[in-house]
């Protein structure tokens, strides 16, 4: 698809006419084009699309699908419906009354293409800048950030469950793009392994009535390990001329963090305390699916628990003006929310939008990043300080951190006992000593 810019177009007579006739009051979609008129042009988009081709959709009225998609809570098959059938919709976009539409895929694939090579910030940056000039946000008023957690979309698995279909997505992937590697290797055993996605049932409730005694079957965990192995090794001895696709890379990584060979060179279940090498992997660094291996498991408290990742926006929150968002960033799950503090500082100093005040919770304090903020960006961060979670702060045992003293430019650390610290360690030094020769 080529791209035919219309920018500047106006909205047809007709359905001005129409929508003001129907909707004297206006409407959202109406408020986003008579207030936003020009946020977006076709030309921002220029290379985004080939030179050639067939004519696509303008780009700057998907931009704008979208976001009254968001203020509207509408899905896909909704937004491209009101496109069609709402009046306000159609002026907010430019179009006739007698415009058809487009079908809803293409919000899909409109958004595939705005998440690559970072189009989503450019574009936020596009839009901020506009705003600006528009007098609708500004620098140096009050801003505060929050983060949420996003679910990534994939199953809750067990360990059993992640290897065995981690070997599933793994003979779809090969068997779509070089089929002929599997040869000699699947058999029927395979098929009724791996023919369909695994869901293994729960333990019943009560035992079954002993059977008679048979041949103890190979337990399925080592089958399913066994598998892998024989998988990984056959598309490396048959395939050594092929880059392995992401489904088989990720069978490798998934099986390194879940089985290890023991002295006698068994393949074993690893385990927290596995001797010999290390145990299970930390959670930033465990895969929970195959089909995502960027996805990973976080907990806070003992309420909040996520397969994904966490999602931090930064808004403007001054009485004066509405409120705009000024900043995202998703990080993984396990990213704690105090190291991304400064990351936002630096792309609103980018923006020119650094606040006077920050406001933030308890999750992103940390005074080295607070004294940070201070002394690069000028911005004062407010929010409460993180709660001590130690076990003697919780039996009101021992020294606590208001029973230290801290003298900050003696650069000094009184305790309760009258010690004073010999030395001081500064994460952020105003300069450094020079190197020695």
């Amino acid at each position: 698809m080529s791209l035919r810019p219309c920018s500047g177009e106006q909205v047809p007579p007709l359905t001005a006419q129409v929508a003001r006739a129907s909707n004297p009051g206006g409407t959202t979609a109406i408020w986003v084009r008579d207030r936003l008129d020009g946020l977006w042009r076709d030309e921002d988009f220029a290379d985004w699309c080939p030179r050639d081709g067939r004519p696509g959709l303008s780009p700057a009225q998907l931009v704008t699908v979208c976001v009254l998609q968001f203020l509207l809570g509408l899905s896909d098959r909704q937004a491209a419906e009101a496109v069609r059938c709402r009046i306000d919709f159609k002026y907010a976009m430019a179009m006739e009354l007698d415009d058809p539409g487009f079908h809803h895929s293409v919000l899909t694939d409109f958004r595939d293409r705005l998440a690559k090579d970072d189009r989503a910030d450019r574009l936020l940056d596009l839009a901020l800048a506009r705003l600006k000039e528009a007098g609708l946000v500004r620098e140096r008023t009050t801003q505060r950030t929050d983060s949420t957690h996003v679910l990534a979309a994939v199953r809750d698995l067990t360990r059993l469950e992640l290897i065995t279909e981690a070997v599933r997505a793994a003979l779809e992937e090969v068997a779509g793009v070089s089929p002929h590697l599997l040869d000699g290797l699947v058999d029927k055993g395979w098929g009724i392994r791996y023919g369909r996605p695994v869901r293994l049932g729960k333990n019943p409730a009560k035992p079954k009535p002993k059977p008679k005694p048979k041949p103890k079957p190979k337990p399925r965990i080592l089958t399913t390990g066994d598998d892998a192995v024989r998988l990984l090794e056959h598309i490396d001895q048959h395939g050594a001329d092929r880059m392995p696709g992401p489904r088989v890379q990720a069978l490798g990584q998934i099986m390194v963090q879940n089985y290890h060979y023991d002295a006698a060179g068994y393949l074993r279940w690893r385990t927290a305390e596995t001797e010999g090498g290390p145990g299970l992997p930390s959670s930033s660094r465990a895969i929970v699916s195959p089909y995502d291996t960027s996805a990973r498991s976080a907990r806070h408290g003992h309420i909040i628990s996520w397969k994904g990742f966490a999602t931090h926006l930064a808004e403007t929150c001054a009485p004066d003006g509405p409120n705009v968002i000024t900043d995202v960033a998703t990080t993984a799950a396990t990213t704690h929310d105090s190291q991304v503090l400064p990351g936002i500082h630096t792309r609103l100093a980018r923006r020119g939008l650094l606040p006077a005040e920050h406001l933030i919770d308890a999750g992103y304090t940390s005074l080295p990043h607070l004294e940070q903020a201070a002394r690069e960006h000028h911005v004062t961060v407010s929010g409460p300080l993180r709660s001590n979670p130690t076990r003697q702060h919780r039996r009101n045992e021992g020294f606590a951190r208001h029973d230290f003293h801290i003298d900050y430019d003696r650069q000094q650390v009184t305790c309760p006992q009258r010690q004073v610290s010999q030395g001081w360690h500064d994460p952020y030094p105003t300069s450094r000593p020079p190197r020695p020769r």
